[in-house]
């Protein structure tokens, strides 16, 4: 694991006014105490944070508050993302396309600069060509208060339906979209993952719950993620699984951090995996779902039958 995603934690935690040690570190990346406090002393002359020990809390903070990490690089396939990103606004030739086409430009000339530097590691995120086309339909569709129509994919199977989209929401490595079908107090999150097909229509909506959309924001409370231990076909090269964060790994068995069990689970259904070794009530929860839809199909093939 990059050394710069561990400081990036223990950044957090002093932020948080935790007091964060070398112990704490070793601890939550199952490293040693010693290679922790290599990486505060990395911190401390190469990136000139400025660190002091405070003996009654037994752990670090900023003596100067106002300090902020430097600039950390990009990986390649972050470059990658940014490179699609830029082809894409360069070929825009609708409204405003010139400042659109100035962006492209800022983006090609970031990349280049990236692949000059030094490759420190920052989070990875899973940027499916599919999933940004979608993410951009639903994005004009919420600007122009336009329902869309969504084939959607999920643990319960596919269906369709049309939708007004309210607002976007990324939450623990998945995207949302905010929105209602026929009642505006009756909103609901549906994750852009499980989106199979996305167009919007020439119908428009106007919703004056603007309020409820708050509520949204900590829907998902923040807490210590779930772990799942599950062997794959191979060994990840990345910190990341289809966007959820490996914590460790010994040979094909991998441990997954997740929070939001309901899209873990749909994200189980439609991944590629071996074996969930644990946890055990993930297990029980999957193979219900698994024992669920198997009924509503041997239900349906009697109908069909008779």
């Amino acid at each position: 694991m990059s050394n710069m995603h561990r400081i990036h934690w223990f950044d957090e935690q002093i932020r948080s006014g935790r007091f964060p040690n070398s112990s704490w570190l070793a601890r939550e990346f199952e490293i040693s105490r010693r290679q922790a406090q290599r990486d505060i002393e990395y911190m401390a002359i190469s990136l000139r944070a400025p660190l002091v020990y405070i003996a009654k809390y037994r752990g670090y903070c900023y003596e100067d508050q106002t300090y902020r990490l430097p600039h950390l690089y990009m990986t390649e396939e972050e470059q990658r993302v940014l490179k699609y990103l830029a082809h894409r606004y360069r070929h825009y030739n609708y409204e405003q396309s010139d400042a659109v086409k100035r962006v492209a430009h800022l983006l090609e000339r970031f990349t280049l600069e990236e692949q000059q530097a030094e490759n420190s590691q920052l989070p990875v995120f899973k940027a499916d060509p599919q999933q940004l086309q979608f993410f951009e339909i639903l994005s004009h569709a919420i600007a122009e208060s336009r329902k869309v129509h969504i084939h959607y994919r999920d643990h319960t199977g596919e269906r369709q339906f049309t939708w007004c989209p309210l607002k976007m929401l990324s939450q623990f490595n998945a995207d949302y979209v905010i929105g209602y079908e026929m009642d505006p107090l009756q909103q609901k999150a549906i994750r852009l993952e499980g989106m199979i097909h996305v167009q919007m229509t020439n119908e428009t909506f106007h919703c004056q719950t603007d309020g409820l959309l708050g509520v949204w924001e900590e829907a998902l409370p923040v807490h210590k993620p779930f772990v799942a231990e599950i062997r794959l076909k191979e060994v990840q090269q990345t910190e990341l699984w289809q966007g959820y964060r490996i914590r460790a790994k010994q040979d094909e068995i991998h441990s997954i951090e997740f929070y939001d069990t309901d899209a873990f689970l749909q994200h189980l259904f439609i991944s590629e995996w071996e074996e969930l070794l644990s946890p055990t009530w993930l297990r029980r929860k999957l193979l219900q779902s698994a024992e669920g839809i198997i009924d509503r199909l041997t239900i349906q093939r009697k109908v069909n039958v008779n």
